[in-house]
């Protein structure tokens, strides 16, 4: 019988009796039911599958779950809720920076820990920091419109823009 591993999944202890290499997506994704965190080249290339995990971007699909032991782990929905999104949420809503939606979880994620550690970004910056996620339905305009009105509703503490 596998070791029991316990991870804070968005604030709550979970414990789970399954080897230590099993994938992080697999759990957050079949076990908590959370699917925001999508499968989408399960070589951590993508970007579809990240979490947030001690405030750092990470690709779920490449980490295991032994390596998540005693992190805190936010998922996509561990930010906000539909009545009160977070901001990068929020933002990615009115820039209307979606169409097939696939990439959003990675793409949102990957902006909220590139805000933490860059408040006051440049296109340029924003464009760095986003170019290992994918997005193949050309969003991407909109996307950077996002991360930068996200980044304006944050520093003037606004809930939404």
């Amino acid at each position: 019988m596998p070791a029991t591993v316990t991870l804070t999944v968005n604030g709550i202890a979970h414990a789970f009796a399954l080897p230590g290499d099993t994938p992080l997506l697999y759990v957050l994704r079949n076990d908590l039911a959370l699917n925001g965190p999508k499968f989408g080249c399960g070589l951590g290339e993508c970007g579809a599958c990240t979490v947030l995990m001690d405030g750092i971007a990470t690709r779920a699909c490449v980490t295991r779950l032994a390596s998540a032991e005693g992190r805190q782990i936010v998922t996509l929905e561990g930010l906000g809720t539909p009545e009160a999104p977070h901001p990068v949420q929020a933002a990615f809503i009115a820039a209307q920076a979606a169409q097939c939606g696939y990439c959003l979880n990675g793409m949102i994620m990957a902006t909220v820990a590139f805000l933490k550690r860059t408040p006051h970004p440049t296109e340029a910056q924003a464009r760095a920091a986003l170019r290992h996620n994918l997005c193949r339905c050309g969003t991407h305009v909109e996307i950077l419109k996002a991360v930068l009105l996200a980044a304006e509703a944050l520093a003037h503490g606004e809930a939404t823009p």
